[in-house]
């Protein structure tokens, strides 16, 4: 097998959905963590466009863009596909992918919010993205609910809303806000709680009060900057 190399940043949800694919695949790979304040010159080699992490380097070739290193990674290793055989349920996987990919950014708006007013109206379009991922995110082609968003076992879909099961808790502690109600969005929350006992996952998450911490920070720094 050729060479794999992972470079990275460990607080990035990004950066995780590469490593868990990696471990869902068992393909060996060496990490390399990246300071995003003084980017290596490696890191400006292989992503010279947008000069961002994560980049996989496979045999010396680097892909970017994480949702692109999972297609790749699942078409390189296609034992255990993260993506369904069926066309159908292949295209609604991309689309699930895509929505999270259009409609998460608004999440991490909120660290840019000043007053509880502000707060409120921040939180508003990840409600309704919460709220359309409650009513349609978990049915199946033939209309009945799924554990994850493919079927019975974590697929590339659920790699890409992975973020909200273990860094929404932490925006919501640092900004002290609540996204993710149990009794508002109790598919959403209990697919949290089925993604991250999975021993793959649960073996592979940053730490939480760390991420607490880097969070922090990043949020007073953009309020100064404000």
């Amino acid at each position: 097998m050729a060479e794999v190399k992972l470079h990275g940043t460990w607080p990035s949800p990004f950066s995780y959905r590469v490593i868990w694919a990696l471990k869902l695949k068992g393909i060996p790979y060496e990490y390399v963590e990246e300071d995003l304040s003084n980017k290596s010159p490696l890191l400006l080699h292989y992503n010279p466009v947008h000069k961002k992490i994560p980049v996989l380097v496979h045999g010396g070739k680097p892909i970017c863009e994480s949702t692109i290193i999972l297609e790749y990674i699942d078409e390189t290793w296609p034992e255990k596909p993260l993506l369904p055989s069926d066309p159908f349920e292949r295209a609604t996987a991309r689309f699930w992918i895509k929505f999270i990919e259009d409609k998460g950014p608004a999440v991490f708006m909120i660290f840019r919010a000043k007053s509880d007013e502000e707060r409120e109206n921040a939180k508003k379009p990840s409600l309704e993205m919460l709220r359309t991922v409650e009513e349609w995110g978990f049915r199946g082609g033939d209309g009945r609910e799924r554990k994850f968003f493919g079927g019975d076992e974590i697929g590339m879909a659920d790699l890409a809303f992975g973020w909200v099961a273990h860094w929404i808790g932490v925006i919501e502690e640092v900004v002290d806000v609540k996204f993710l109600d149990a009794n508002e969005f109790p598919k959403v929350y209990a697919w949290t709680e089925r993604f991250k006992d999975a021993a793959v996952i649960r073996d592979n998450l940053p730490d939480r009060n760390l991420m607490a911490a880097a969070f922090r920070r990043r949020w007073e720094q953009l309020l100064q900057s404000t």
